[in-house]
C-alpha cells in the first residue's frame, strides 16, 4: 500500500513527540528556576518526566489490537495535549506538575510507536530512509521552535491562554492523519493483548534481525548523550549565557535537522546496520578530536553543534533501522517499534550517568574519553557481531538475517 502524502509531511505526524519533549527537556527546567527551585530537583523531575521514553513500550502491545493505529494516535495526542495544558495551569504545583508531566509523555511516547507502527506498513520499501530523516526533523524541529516560542508566551500571555495554546500545538499533526491510510488491526481485545505481551516479546526474540537490532541500540555504540552534558558546562569554555542559548537553541536545532536530512545520502551508498557505526565510530572520533581544542565559547558552538549532528544522524539511523526490522504487513508493528525505541533510549540514560561521573572524576577530559572510548568499543564489538552473522547467513540461505 503506497501512501497518498509525500513523504516529509509523513514525517511530520511526529511533532506530538518533539513538541513534549522540548516542552519538558527546555521549558521545564527554565520555569523551575524562575521558581528558584533547586538544581537537584529539577533535574530529578526531569529525568521522571522524560522516562517513559524507555518503560512505556510496556503499554504498546494494545497498539497492534482492536482499533486502528491511527485511532490509538489521535487518542494519545489528546491525551498529551490535554496532560501538558494541565501541567501549565499546575505549574507552581511541583508534585501535581511531575505527574502530569509524566502523563503528558507517556502519551506522546505511545503517539510516537503508534506512528512508527502505522508509517512502517504503508510506506513503500524505498522511502523508509526519507520518513526516519522527517521523523526525525519533526521531533527536533518540534523541540526547538517550542522552545523558543514557549517562555515567550508564558511571559506575555494569561497562564490559562498560555496553556490552552501550548497543550493545542501539540494535536497540529492530527490534520495530516485523514490523509494516510489506515492499517487493519488484529481482531483481539486489549486485554488479550497485554496478556499475550511477554508471548509477543518471544516472538519478536525469535528474529535474527530484531536481536541485531536491539544488540545495535542497546549498547552506547552512537548515543551521544555528551551532547546532554555539553549544554550545562558552557562556562568551561568562558561561553556566556546569551552564546550557550545560541547554540543550545537555534543552533541545535539547525545542526539536528541538517544532519537528519543529510542521512538518506549515506544511506543509499550503505547498509543500514553498518552505517549506524559509521556514524558512531566518526562521531567518537570527532569527540577525541575536541581534546585537542582550546576552551573558547566559538569551541563550544562547534562542539555542541557538532555533537547534536551526529546524535541526529544516529537517532534518524535508529529510526531507519526501525522502519526496515519492522517490514510491511507486520501485526506486531506498533510493539516491534516500541521495543527498538526503547532499547536506543537505555543507553542514552545510562550513559548519561556514565558521563556525568567522568565530568566530576576530570572535568571535560573525562567526558570526552568516556564517552568516545567506549562508544568505539561498543562499535568494534558490535561490528564483529554484524560480520558473524553475515557470515553465517551467507553459509545457511534460509537464515533471516539482514546484516
Amino acid at each position: 500500500m503506497r501512501a497518498t502524502l509525500p513523504v516529509w509531511l509523513k514525517g511530520m505526524t511526529n511533532l506530538t513527540f518533539g513538541i513534549s519533549g522540548g516542552l519538558i527537556a527546555i521549558t521545564l527546567p527554565q520555569v523551575l528556576a524562575e521558581q528558584h527551585v533547586p538544581e537537584s530537583k529539577i533535574a530529578a523531575m526531569t529525568a521522571a518526566a522524560m522516562s517513559p521514553s524507555v518503560w512505556a513500550f510496556v503499554l504498546c502491545p494494545m497498539l497492534d489490537v482492536r482499533f486502528t493505529r491511527r485511532w490509538y494516535a489521535v487518542l494519545s495526542a489528546l491525551l498529551a495535549a490535554a496532560s501538558v495544558a494541565a501541567a501549565v495551569i499546575n505549574v507552581h504545583r511541583l508534585t501535581v506538575l511531575e505527574v502530569l508531566l509524566i502523563v503528558a509523555f507517556t502519551a506522546a511516547s505511545i503517539n510516537q510507536n503508534a506512528l512508527g507502527g502505522w508509517l512502517s506498513t504503508v510506506t513503500p520499501k524505498e522511502d523508509e530512509s526519507k520518513l526516519s530523516a522527517w521523523f526525525n526533523v519533526a521531533n527536533i524541529a518540534g523541540g526547538g521552535v517550542i522552545a523558543m516560542v514557549a517562555m515567550e508566551l508564558l511571559h506575555r500571555l494569561p497562564l490559562p491562554l498560555a496553556a490552552a495554546v501550548l497543550g493545542a500545538s501539540l494535536l497540529l499533526p492530527l490534520v495530516i492523519y485523514p490523509f494516510i491510510p489506515v492499517t487493519l488491526p488484529d481482531a483481539k481485545l486489549a486485554s488479550e493483548s497485554f496478556v499475550q505481551f511477554f508471548g509477543e516479546i518471544l516472538l519478536l526474540l525469535q528474529r535474527r534481525e530484531v536481536l541485531l537490532a536491539l544488540a545495535l541500540f542497546l549498547l552506547p555504540a552512537a548515543s551521544f548523550t555528551l551532547t546532554n552534558i555539553l549544554g550545562g558546562v558552557g562556562g568551561d569554555f568562558h561561553a556566556s549565557v546569551r552564546m550557550v542559548s545560541m547554540a543550545g537553541g537555534a543552533g541545535v536545532a539547525i545542526a539536528g535537522v541538517a544532519g537528519s536530512l543529510v542521512y538518506p545520502f549515506f544511506a543509499r551508498r550503505l547498509a543500514l546496520r553498518p552505517l549506524y557505526l559509521v556514524i558512531g565510530a566518526v562521531g567518537a572520533l570527532f569527540t577525541l578530536s575536541l581534546l585537542l581544542l582550546p576552551r573558547t565559547p566559538a569551541v563550544f558552538a562547534y562542539s555542541l553543534l557538532g555533537e547534536n549532528i551526529f546524535q541526529s544522524l544516529a537517532i534518524t539511523g535508529s529510526f531507519a533501522i526501525a522502519f526496515e526490522t519492522i517490514g510491511q504487513k507486520n501485526p506486531l508493528a506498533a510493539t516491534t517499534f516500541s521495543v527498538l525505541g526503547a532499547a536506543f533510549n537505555f543507553p542514552i540514560i545510562y550513559m548519561q550517568f556514565v558521563d556525568g561521573h567522568a565530568y566530576a572524576w576530570h572535568g571535560l577530559v573525562g567526558s570526552y574519553v568516556a564517552d568516545a572510548g567506549l562508544g568505539l568499543l561498543a562499535c568494534a564489538l558490535l561490528a564483529l557481531l554484524l560480520r558473524w552473522a553475515g557470515a553465517r547467513t551467507s553459509t545457511n540461505p534460509a537464515a533471516t538475517a539482514d546484516a
